[in-house]
């Protein structure tokens, strides 16, 4: 690298927007549903028999009326009145069954969701979080599962009770007046239409508020992610300002949601309303013509607003499945996307390799009219060290990837031990090489996790070990815990020079064939450099070592280095016998290494 930053750094590019017209697989759908079919079957069952119990509550009210009014009985009275409050008793009861069901349903779609999500995103490779921000992923993990739980639970047991309560209460009143139905039939087609015509527009909305919330999200992430730079350039009011910015985005769309929502739900309440009064009306006119009692006017006033109650529910909800469809259609879109490196279907385990890496004539691009290497050939020999240097963009961070497959040449081959890597899983082939990158990433839990990651089922004394190898075992017994220090997210609480000895230890514990350094001492002062240093030289012993170089101190230790140059290797050799040459090697090191060597 030679004091030029990372090279082949790509722009991060925005996945489209999520189509919003795309169908819905439904039976896909509802099979998320068939692991608790039984538990779906006894919420509904409840929801069924609390419906009906609903359902009788008018015909006890104008039982009760009658015996009132008509019949002046206080016996009747009396058992009317405890059987309205033993059908309640009863609703309440299979209520309650049935919303424990239910959320307990919910939780466990929620879980089965976010873990298949989770599971799936761990697959996909890596040129998918190339084009993709961790923030916006993260806002389907979390938000657009949510609402596809509710779709999948609360709106189809919603729209259950609510077909339940009308279809009911228009066969009662049927039997009760047959006059009236056609009357109550024609303002349901009415308000039903008027909410098929609203509902059309509700995913729109409600998908554009998701994928506002999502912008704000990975502004949200990028900003405390990179909490030292922000403070660093004192930069706290612009992330503000920019966090800020995308919320406003995402309150726009969602006021949007929001004026469409209420205007649909006033709309739907006039007309609930109206469909009531005009109900009376009829109904007031079958007392004055003699054809209805006027206890029974009782029960059809509850029966009218039991029915207008559920057309309403029903279009609401109609405006609901539209909003949550575009959320299915965001999760859905994870889920269908394919991994770009994938194992083939006759994938065989890579045998335990001495170590021999050969590019076969590989050219890649990561645009396809860009290439980034082109046409290279080279062995490297099992334990011989190989330093990669070139100036920015000369392909030396392509050729690393590509040996452990995150990514797959677009033409040639990459082999080690003389066997295609793409023919052998991608588990068994990175099983055998180990990373230590130039940022070095720890997770947020205790030292001995972070050790442990290199294999999971290594001993204490094993942990201890590797740390002593990699020059960490006495810095950790100085933290407060030792090796139940929590490191704090990605490390925050230990110094640069520490951070990279974990990742070397880790390195160490995995005790892999090739091992791949990437600028593994660049960043670091020269104690912590030669600390690292001295890890890094007893971890490469016995194996075959990949490095892009930064520091002369790590070439001088290359058995051969091979420099680039525009994705062609332009010159190949030992330290002394490239600078001999004159080429673009020495050019390179009398820009940065002079100073450095003269230092030493």
């Amino acid at each position: 690298m030679f004091g030029f930053r990372r090279g082949s750094v790509r722009s991060r590019r925005v996945a489209p927007e999520t189509p919003i017209n795309t169908p819905v697989n439904w039976r896909r759908l509802f099979g998320y549903l068939r692991p608790y079919r039984g538990r779906m079957a006894l919420a509904i069952g409840a929801l069924t028999v609390a419906s009906l119990l609903g359902l009788s509550f008018p015909l006890v009210i104008m039982q009760l009326l009658d015996s009132v009014l008509n019949q002046q009985n206080q016996q009747q009275l009396n058992l009317f009145a405890l059987a309205l409050v033993g059908i309640f008793f009863l609703q309440a009861t299979f209520t309650f069954f049935q919303s424990y069901n239910l959320n307990y349903v919910g939780e466990r779609i929620i879980l089965d969701l976010r873990t298949v999500l989770y599971r799936h995103l761990q697959t996909l490779s890596l040129d998918f979080y190339a084009n993709r921000r961790i923030g916006e992923i993260l806002s389907r993990l979390a938000s657009d599962v949510t609402q596809v739980r509710s779709l999948l639970t609360n709106n189809i047991t919603t729209l259950l009770s609510s077909l339940l309560s009308l279809i009911g209460s228009v066969i009662i009143v049927f039997l009760l007046n047959p006059r009236l139905v056609g009357f109550v039939l024609v303002l349901a087609l009415v308000i039903v239409g008027i909410a098929v015509g609203f509902g059309r527009y509700f995913q729109k909305f409600s998908t554009a508020v998701q994928d506002a919330l999502a912008d704000a999200t990975v502004a949200a992430e990028e900003g405390l992610q990179g909490v030292r730079v922000v403070k660093s350039f004192a930069r706290e009011e612009y992330e503000v300002g920019r966090y800020n910015a995308a919320m406003q985005e995402t309150l726009a769309a969602a006021l949007r949601l929001a004026f469409f929502r209420s205007a649909f739900g006033g709309l739907m309440a006039f007309l609930g309303f109206s469909a009531i009064a005009a109900i009376l009306w009829y109904s007031g006119r079958e007392v004055i013509e003699g054809r209805l009692e006027f206890a029974t006017i009782s029960g059809f006033l509850i029966y009218a607003i039991a029915i207008a109650s559920s057309l309403g529910q029903l279009s609401g909800l109609y405006g609901q499945f539209r909003e949550a469809l575009g959320s299915v259609q965001r999760v859905f879109e994870i889920l269908d996307t394919q991994p770009t490196v994938a194992d083939l279907p006759d994938a065989k385990e890579l045998p335990p390799i001495q170590g021999a890496i050969t590019f076969d004539a590989i050219s890649f691009g990561y645009e396809s009219n860009l290439p980034v290497i082109k046409d290279i050939s080279l062995a490297i020999q099992p334990g011989e060290i190989v330093a990669l240097v070139g100036p920015s963009g000369a392909g030396k961070s392509t050729m690393f990837n590509l040996i452990p497959r995150f990514y797959d040449p677009t033409q040639g081959r990459v082999l080690i031990d003389g066997i295609d890597v793409r023919t052998v899983t991608q588990q068994s082939l990175r099983a055998q090489i180990g990373l230590v990158p130039q940022e070095t990433i720890l997770f947020g839990g205790t030292i001995r996790e972070n050790i442990a990651y290199g294999r999971l089922d290594a001993s204490e004394a094993e942990i201890i070990a590797a740390a002593q190898a990699a020059n960490a075992h006495d810095f950790i017994l100085e933290t407060p815990q030792g090796y139940e220090t929590i490191v704090g997210e990605r490390g925050v609480k230990l110094s640069g020079g520490q951070r990279q000895r974990l990742a070397i230890a880790r390195a160490i514990l995995k005790d892999p064939r090739i091992l791949l350094l990437d600028e593994a001492t660049s960043s670091l002062d020269s104690e912590s450099e030669d600390l690292v240093q001295e890890a890094l030289n007893r971890l490469m012993q016995g194996r075959t070592s990949v490095i892009i170089a930064h520091r002369l101190s790590t070439i001088k230790i290359a058995h051969r280095i091979i420099v680039l140059d525009h994705g062609e290797i332009v010159e190949q050799g030992a330290h002394d016998e490239l600078l001999a040459r004159n080429g673009l090697y020495a050019h390179l090191y009398n820009l940065q290494f002079r100073v450095s060597d003269t230092v030493r």
